[in-house]
């Protein structure tokens, strides 16, 4: 009997951050947990280093009270607004931060990858993301948008983090330390 995989999907954001727990066991996907951290309410739109901190913070807890054994979270590219993707950047960066720092090996996915893996094609809308997600997990309702796509990324991994994890043994697959940015996409 194969032990029980418990990953935890985080879909970064500044002010919401989504995060999603599901449990793999053989090739059956249970779902945990899901919710949202929040950071704006108690803490002023301007106050950047105390709304990172709320991330870390939250994350951190989601960490310790789910107690998951691998984490993923969704790479940032490049929007239309720099200073949004700086911020979004910055959150993101808050919640790496608390995963590596709870122990936990993190996959990253593009939000491409997770909806190829979860709704079948990479341009899928919110609402797909969200009726998958429930179909897949099995849940008696829609799940939030940020929930949904954080348990996303948690099936993203549950179904492709072994295949990457073999192909990275088998070859001389090397994480890019450095990429080029050209029109939004990176070579």
């Amino acid at each position: 009997m194969s032990v029980p995989v418990r990953v935890l999907g985080i879909d970064p954001g500044l002010q919401c951050t989504g995060f999603g727990v599901v449990e793999i066991e053989g090739s059956t996907l249970h779902y945990v947990a899901s919710g949202t951290i929040r950071t704006t309410s108690g803490v002023a739109l301007g106050d950047l280093p105390n709304r990172l901190k709320i991330i870390f913070d939250g994350v951190r807890e989601v960490a310790e009270r789910y107690q998951p054994t691998q984490a993923s979270c969704e790479i940032v590219f490049v929007n239309v607004n720099p200073q949004s993707t700086l911020l979004l950047g910055q959150a993101r960066g808050a919640a790496l931060t608390a995963l590596v720092t709870a122990g936990l090996p993190v996959a990253e996915y593009t939000a491409l990858q997770m909806k190829k893996s979860v709704v079948g094609h990479g341009h899928a809308r919110k609402e797909q993301i969200q009726e998958m997600v429930m179909r897949l997990l099995r849940l008696p309702g829609l799940p939030g948008k940020d929930a949904a796509d954080a348990l996303g990324l948690a099936i993203t991994h549950a179904h492709a983090g072994g295949s990457f994890a073999a192909m990275a043994q088998a070859t001389d697959l090397k994480r890019r330390t450095h990429a080029q940015f050209k029109g939004g996409r990176t070579y």
